[in-house]
């Protein structure tokens, strides 16, 4: 056998689906949700995207994994709307939490000021700066 490295993206998302599978046959039925990407987007009246929020749905929880807002419309509350909409569609679909990471450059307050809570953090990461990560329970 061989280590090889590989930059093939379905080499990645066979590893992951791999995992998922590994993961599924250890956890009781009653955890088991389907593994679900989602998004919202905001669009300018031209039609172009100038934010948005990304994120993955699984085992009853959703990890946000982007939210951008275009700097022209930053500060207008966009990525509170995005934010919620997220939260809402995790509570519609029966999530206990949500959870997402950020850099201390970027929004670690704006997520503490929506009701966000800081359950660990790496310090000097990447050096000079902290990521954080932050949760939400609707439960």
């Amino acid at each position: 056998m061989n280590v090889i490295q590989q930059g093939k993206q379905e080499d990645s998302e066979f590893i992951r689906k791999s995992l998922i599978a590994y993961n599924m046959q250890q956890v009781p039925d009653h955890i088991k949700t389907p593994n679900e990407d989602i998004n919202f987007v905001l669009k300018n009246n031209n039609g172009e995207i100038v934010g948005g929020i990304t994120g993955n749905m699984y085992w009853h929880h959703l990890k946000v994994n982007f939210l951008w807002v275009d700097e022209k419309v930053r500060k207008e509350g966009y990525g509170s709307k995005l934010l919620k909409k997220m939260e809402e569609f995790a509570i519609h679909n029966g999530c206990r939490l949500i959870w997402l990471d950020t850099f201390s450059f970027q929004a670690p307050e704006f997520y503490k000021k929506n009701g966000y809570e800081v359950f660990g953090m790496l310090e000097n990461h990447p050096e000079g700066f902290s990521q954080y990560f932050l949760q939400k329970r609707f439960e």
